[in-house]
């Protein structure tokens, strides 16, 4: 089992930084694929960013040269850096974590969530 605990959310100003701190309790964090996933008011939730074991990221096309996931296993940790944020960047923001990740971008394929935190970006 895995329990993930969200952190860093808040109200900023477009063009502010935020950084996003998911940290994880359980065994064999360095092995899981971990996600930052976020969700709108009336929207879907949508794939953000994602680090594999092993240190292999990718992104969402909306975010890639503004926001930077990383992970520090050792402190059973994962970060979403999120620079020159965009009102539409506002949504609450989901960590998710499991072993075995075919399609990074479904959220179904996660097993592990924590309870969301919001950002709100204003113009």
């Amino acid at each position: 089992q895995v329990q993930l605990v969200e952190s860093g959310g808040g109200s900023v100003q477009a063009g502010d930084s935020l950084r996003l701190s998911c940290a994880a309790s359980g065994r064999a964090f360095s092995m899981y694929t971990m996600a930052w996933f976020r969700q709108a008011p009336g929207k879907e939730r949508e794939f953000v960013a994602v680090s594999w074991s092993g240190g292999n990221t990718y992104y969402v096309d909306s975010v890639k040269g503004r926001f930077t996931i990383s992970r520090d296993d050792a402190k059973k940790t994962v970060y979403l850096q999120m620079n020159s944020l965009k009102p539409e960047d506002t949504a609450v923001y989901y960590c998710a974590a499991d072993s075995v990740v075919h399609y990074y971008s479904d959220y179904s394929q996660y097993d592990y969530w924590g309870q969301g935190t919001q950002v709100t970006v204003s113009s």
